[in-house]
C-alpha cells in the first residue's frame, strides 16, 4: 500500500504522525487523558486520507492508539509519581476493575461497527468537553465507596468504555475520581498510572481479535499499526513529562477551554461522518 502512496501523501502522513505524539504527549501531561483523545480522532482522518477501508478505521486508530499510551502512561505517571501526585489506594481499589474492563473491551471491540465506536467517542468527547468548560468540579460524594464490589463495578465500566474510545484512564477517570473528591492534580497523576491497567490488556485484546481481519495498514498486528506506535510514542514520552512541569506552574482554565473547543469541533465532526 505504501509503495502506491505519492510522496507527498507520505509526507504528510509523516508529519500527520510527528504532530499527533507531539501534541499527545503534552496533552497527556497536562490533563492526564493519556493522549488517546487527540490520537484517536487525528488518526482516524489520517486513514481515511489513504483510502484504507472504511470499517476498520475506527478500530485501527483505536488499537495504535492504545499500543502509544502504554508508553507515554508510564512517562507520564513517573513524573507524577516524583511530585507525589499519584494516589495508591485508588490503585489498589480500581486497578483489577480497569484492567478487566480493558481486556473484556479489547476482546470484544471487534463486534462493534466502525460508527457504533465513532458514536461513542463523538459522545463521551463532547461530555468532557463540557466538563472542561466547568470553573467549579462537580462533587457527588467526599470519598471513594467502601464497597469493593461497587468500586470494582465504577472502575470495570472505565476501562471498558476506555478500551472502545482508545483512550487511557484520564479521559473518563479524570472526571470520575474528581466526582470523588480526589484533588485535581491528584487525580489527573493516578489516572497516568492506571492508563497502564487500561493500555496493556486492551491493546492486547485488539491486536488478537484483529489478526485475521483482511485489509489492514501495512504492518500492522491486528487492529495494532506498528509504523503509526513506532513514530508517535518516543514523542509522546518525550513530551508528556514536560506536559506535567507545564500542569504544575500555569493557570489550566485556559489550556482547558481550549482543549474543551477543540473537543466539540472532533466530536462534532464523528457525528458528522456518521451522518453523511
Amino acid at each position: 500500500m505504501f509503495n502506491d502512496m505519492l510522496l507527498s501523501e507520505l509526507l504528510i502522513y509523516l508529519v500527520g504522525l510527528i504532530s499527533t505524539g507531539v501534541v499527545a504527549g503534552l496533552i497527556a501531561g497536562l490533563f492526564g487523558v493519556g493522549g488517546g483523545i487527540v490520537i484517536v480522532p487525528i488518526l482516524f482522518w489520517i486513514f481515511t486520507s489513504l483510502n484504507f477501508p472504511e470499517e476498520i478505521l475506527m478500530h485501527m486508530a483505536i488499537g495504535s492508539s492504545l499500543a502509544t499510551i502504554i508508553p507515554t502512561s508510564i512517562a507520564s505517571a513517573r513524573a507524577h509519581y516524583k511530585r507525589g501526585s499519584i494516589d495508591i489506594d485508588v490503585l489498589k481499589k480500581w486497578g483489577f476493575g480497569i484492567f478487566l474492563g480493558a481486556l473484556i473491551g479489547g476482546f470484544l471491540g471487534k463486534f462493534f461497527s466502525a460508527n457504533e465506536l465513532k458514536y461513542l467517542f463523538a459522545c463521551i468527547a463532547f461530555i468532557v468537553a463540557l466538563n472542561m468548560f466547568i470553573k467549579k468540579p462537580l462533587k457527588f460524594s467526599n470519598r471513594l465507596p467502601k464497597s469493593r464490589i461497587i468500586n470494582t463495578l465504577i472502575s470495570f465500566v472505565i476501562g471498558f468504555m476506555s478500551t472502545l474510545m482508545g483512550v487511557g484512564a484520564g479521559t473518563i477517570g479524570v472526571p470520575s475520581l474528581v466526582l470523588l473528591s480526589i484533588p485535581i492534580h491528584r487525580a489527573i497523576g493516578t489516572a497516568a498510572a492506571l492508563g497502564l491497567f487500561i493500555s496493556i490488556p486492551a491493546t492486547f485484546g485488539l491486536a488478537f481479535s484483529g489478526f485475521d481481519v483482511p485489509n489492514r495498514p501495512p504492518m500492522s498486528i491486528g487492529y495494532v499499526n506498528v509504523i503509526a506506535f513506532l513514530i508517535m510514542f518516543p514523542l509522546t514520552v518525550f513530551f508528556a513529562p514536560i506536559g506535567v512541569k507545564i500542569a504544575h506552574l500555569i493557570n489550566q482554565r485556559v489550556l482547558k477551554i481550549i482543549f474543551g473547543v477543540f473537543l466539540i469541533i472532533t466530536s462534532t465532526k464523528m457525528l458528522i461522518s456518521i451522518l453523511f
